[in-house]
């Protein structure tokens, strides 16, 4: 997993932010669009988005976690409910166009480097089918999310750089939309 404080990890393991994720975050990111059957998590981490998008109907979830305690973690807690597979989104050990979607939440500042940002937009472009979505949120920079991320890998992702980025990677007609602390993207694969 990418550098985290403890209180940050403390913070994403807690039933407040898992609180938080369920009644506004997902319901946000998500909001009018379909995953359809084959939906692949990047980044999970300790499982609340997991939880959220496991329940969803008509959904088998793959989920593709770097850290491998996570991963662990995760098979422990999900069986056979949920596929969690140990790996980088950066070099995803996934076949050519399997998924009907593929989305990230809060986690594409752990990415080291915008250059790895921009390889696992290529790798989340070449797993998806034609016609595929790529969808997710992630936090907006500012004071209040520097400090929750002391001496954690923080690279924020400006929210203006991302549709050229993900018109680069391949995707059609990037959308971002933004709250406050907030933004989330949607493109799909031609």
């Amino acid at each position: 997993m990418a550098s985290m404080n403890r209180y940050h990890q403390w913070l994403c393991n807690s039933r407040m932010w898992a609180r938080a994720v369920e009644h506004d975050l997902l319901p946000w990111a998500l909001d009018g669009i379909s995953l359809g059957a084959e939906t692949l998590e990047i980044g999970p981490g300790y499982g609340a988005t997991t939880s959220v998008l496991a329940r969803r109907d008509g959904v088998r979830l793959s989920v593709l976690e770097v850290d491998e305690t996570s991963a662990q973690r995760l098979r422990a807690r999900y069986g056979d409910r949920v596929d969690v597979l140990h790996g980088d989104g950066c070099a995803m050990p996934l076949p050519d166009g399997h998924f009907d979607a593929v989305v990230c939440f809060t986690m594409l500042h752990h990415v080291p480097s915008p250059q790895q940002q921009d390889q696992l937009f290529a790798e989340a472009f070449r797993v998806l089918r034609p016609g595929g979505l790529f969808a997710g949120c992630d936090g907006r920079a500012g004071l209040g999310f520097r400090l929750i991320h002391l001496r954690d890998t923080y690279v924020p992702v400006p929210p203006e750089t991302l549709p050229p980025r993900l018109t680069t990677a391949g995707f059609h007609t990037p959308q971002i939309t933004l709250r406050k602390d907030y933004f989330r993207f949607r493109t799909t694969r031609p």
